[in-house]
């Protein structure tokens, strides 16, 4: 018997292990690159694809060869991702004084530009106003611009979450919003909730999926059918969602990184 269970357990399948790492690239951008140990892989691997870079190691490879192999790999990473950028990205760059709109929750709104004493942007029912001294420099406006973002997500994730939360074993250790290259949203095993900023350019009901879809994590570590299960009793519309990132996911990402890029 005790033979019998120790190949039973050799046999049992080694799951993906996934995480995140950045990585800055030699113009100064910041990237996540989505690291995954397979089982299955033989040798270390990098892939770009639009939803971004990943990293692949094998099970025996270790994690600072594989940071070695991706730093050795920066110039092509940054080629590749050029090539998987949308072409009409680069007509969402912000031009200070000019740029008449600004994407935000599925729509283009329009956007005012006006002389000030300090960098402030802010919304009303007229739209976008922003606000800024002749000389402010564009790494201050985009950042002003990032923090605005990050303002208007953290507002919706404040209407949503409340009403997600009963029947949770516990609540998100803390929220976290970021660029990422890849996915839409990551639970760390503290608990960290971590989201994409670019989710806040969606359609308002995308980005409460992608929210419900991390919470549902709390109760399955997984992508189990028990899990599926969960989103459904909370979000029966998730299949329409996913439809939607799937034909418009790689414009929002590349929309965010053109908007924020320096």
């Amino acid at each position: 018997m005790p033979s019998l269970l120790h190949r039973l357990i050799a046999r049992a399948p080694q799951r993906l292990q996934r995480d995140t790492l950045e990585l800055e690239l030699d113009d100064g951008r910041r990237i996540e690159v989505l690291r995954v140990r397979d089982p299955r892989a033989r040798r270390l691997k990098l892939s770009v694809d639009e939803r971004g870079a990943r990293l692949t190691l094998p099970v025996r490879a270790s994690m600072v060869s594989g940071d070695r192999f991706l730093h050795e790999h920066r110039d092509w990473l940054a080629t590749q991702l050029e090539r998987h950028q949308p072409p009409d990205a680069a007509a969402t760059a912000l031009a200070p004084g000019h740029t008449s709109q600004l994407p935000l929750r599925g729509e283009q709104v329009p956007l005012s530009w006006h002389a000030g004493r300090y960098i402030r942007i802010a919304r009303d029912d007229a739209g976008i106003h922003v606000q800024r001294p002749a000389r402010a420099s564009d790494a201050a406006l985009r950042r002003a611009l990032r923090a605005f973002y990050e303002a208007e997500a953290r507002a919706d994730i404040g209407r949503w979450l409340p009403a997600y939360l009963p029947g949770l074993p516990r609540t998100p250790r803390q929220l976290r919003l970021k660029v990422m290259s890849s996915q839409w949203g990551s639970l760390a095993p503290d608990g960290t909730l971590a989201l994409d900023l670019a989710l806040v350019l969606a359609r308002p009901s995308a980005f409460e999926y992608v929210l419900v879809h991390e919470l549902c994590h709390l109760l399955q570590a997984n992508h189990s059918p028990a899990f599926w299960r969960e989103v459904e009793a909370r979000f029966p519309r998730w299949r329409e969602e996913k439809t939607y990132f799937h034909a418009e996911g790689r414009q929002l990402k590349a929309s965010l990184r053109s908007l924020l890029s320096t």
